[in-house]
């Protein structure tokens, strides 16, 4: 396949195209312009922040199949709060620590809210300028390859359509938008209201009802127990519950947890393998979310098989068309921010010249490599951007992968600083990311808010404080 080339090695500077401004997109301009290259952001919405942007709009269509449907961005319910402490989530040079609003409410809890979240990047934003390399209300419609670069078509909202060639493209449209549902036996017969996470807000719809949660990861967890704030009941159907095991909840009586769906019946019943039965109102899917890119044309070189995008070197760059084009956020679980942060730093460097990938043959010999490791454990396509070490994780029941990890998100983050010749990960941000995942796991419904680690939080702060006196003398 002709590659199109970003830029020629020698050349100081690039004109890329970024496309989203969530918290991967924000970073990726940031480290873009840091390495001089020049930058067009495209954002859809009308301001930046991605997934972090909450609305009360949903969509018509509460499972979000229809194809024409008006697609709502945002996946945030109303009460969702974070489930790492804010220190170890920011990027490595603008810690997220609490800042006192300009009038607004700002949430100081470690734990904290989604506006909370969104404050930081509108602060992130403001601090290294971001909105004004920003086309906002700009929808990418096609991205596609010319001679040599890349030609991208949008659509403002006033139906304005314009096209630009850049020397290369950054992807970085997240992926929680569109939703990915359990197949359930029976389901189509099923006469009950079925929702998928990525249209709930709150839980007054629900009040009364009876309700079935297919999902025990962090959306589940919390969207369930929120429901039952109104429900009749609320049963979980869980991977991590053995098939004849059925658990009732002790911190909320009309919840109840149960392995995965044996079938739905045409009479409202709801069958779980345990062989309980549960006449349903509602199944709400927390089931995560397919990566989508319906702009992108590579003549079916990038493809999405079972969530598996590919193929791709360490989850950015397609060998063939490295460095042109890249994607920043696919790994999920871990350090969110953080990764973004450093894949952006190696994407910028290599669009500049000054690090070099390897040749396009040991790329995708990288890569086939690392598809048959997971295909010999094991391991379905669908956790192929799973970066945490997922031996004995309890979010993911019955998948494990015995003893040998795949790749940690430390060893991913080493390998990247070992490219790119930036920072590794910081030993109190590891550190804290460890004993966070053991309190979410473990910690009961108190995680977010009750803790024992005064010694780890003072090095924090130590650490932030010598990043703000290294940045006032550079200033």
């Amino acid at each position: 396949m002709t590659q199109p080339r970003s830029c020629s090695v020698n050349a100081r500077a690039c004109h890329v195209a970024v496309i989203g401004l969530g918290a991967a997109g924000l970073v990726a301009a940031r480290e873009l312009r840091r390495e001089g290259h020049t930058v067009i952001a495209f954002e859809r919405e009308k301001q930046i922040g991605g997934l972090w942007v909450y609305t009360d709009r949903v969509e018509h269509d509460s499972v979000s199949l229809e194809p024409d449907r008006t697609i709502v961005h945002s996946s945030i319910y109303k009460s969702l709060r974070t489930n790492l402490p804010r220190e170890c989530m920011g990027y490595s040079d603008f810690p997220f620590v609490f800042r006192p609003g300009d009038g607004e409410s700002r949430d100081p809890r470690r734990y904290p809210d989604h506006r909370e979240v969104m404050m930081y990047l509108q602060d992130f934003s403001k601090e290294f300028r971001i909105e004004e390399m920003v086309q906002f209300e700009t929808e990418v419609v096609r991205v596609e390859p010319a001679e040599e670069k890349w030609r991208v078509t949008y659509r403002n909202s006033r139906g304005v359509s314009g096209e630009e060639t850049f020397d290369a493209v950054v992807v970085c449209n997240g992926h929680f938008t569109e939703p990915r549902l359990a197949h359930i036996p029976g389901i189509d017969s099923w006469p009950g209201k079925q929702i998928h996470s990525h249209n709930y807000r709150i839980p007054v719809p629900f009040k009364d009802q009876v309700v079935v949660v297919i999902g025990s990861q962090s959306s589940g967890n919390d969207i369930s127990k929120d429901i039952a704030t109104m429900a009749k009941e609320v049963h979980v159907s869980s991977k991590a519950i053995s098939s004849n095991s059925y658990v009732e909840y002790t911190g909320q009586k009309n919840l109840r947890i149960h392995p995965t769906i044996y079938r739905a019946c045409e009479d409202g019943s709801v069958v779980f393998r345990n062989g309980r039965v549960v006449y349903a109102d509602v199944i709400v899917h927390c089931t995560g979310y397919k990566y989508h890119f319906p702009f992108l044309e590579t003549n079916g070189y990038v493809t999405v098989e079972d969530n598996r995008v590919g193929p791709l070197y360490k989850h950015v760059f397609p060998p063939a068309l490295a460095p042109g084009i890249s994607f920043i956020g696919l790994p999920f679980m871990g350090l969110q921010f953080f990764m973004f942060e450093m894949q952006s730093k190696w994407v910028a460097s290599v669009l500049s010249g000054r690090v070099k990938l390897p040749s396009e043959d040991k790329m995708m010999e990288d890569a086939v490599a690392f598809y048959g490791k997971l295909e010999a454990l094991g391991i379905p396509k669908r956790y192929t951007h799973f970066l945490t070490d997922p031996r004995g994780n309890p979010m993911l029941g019955t998948f494990n992968p015995h003893d040998a990890a795949v790749i940690s998100q430390s060893d991913y983050f080493n390998g990247i600083a070992e490219h790119c010749g930036c920072p590794s990960i910081e030993s109190w941000r590891e550190r804290q990311y460890n004993v966070a995942i053991k309190k979410l796991f473990f910690g009961g419904d108190s995680y977010r808010d009750q803790w024992d680690d005064d010694q780890l939080i003072e090095e924090v702060y130590r650490e932030f404080a010598k990043l703000n006196a290294n940045q006032d003398l550079s200033s």
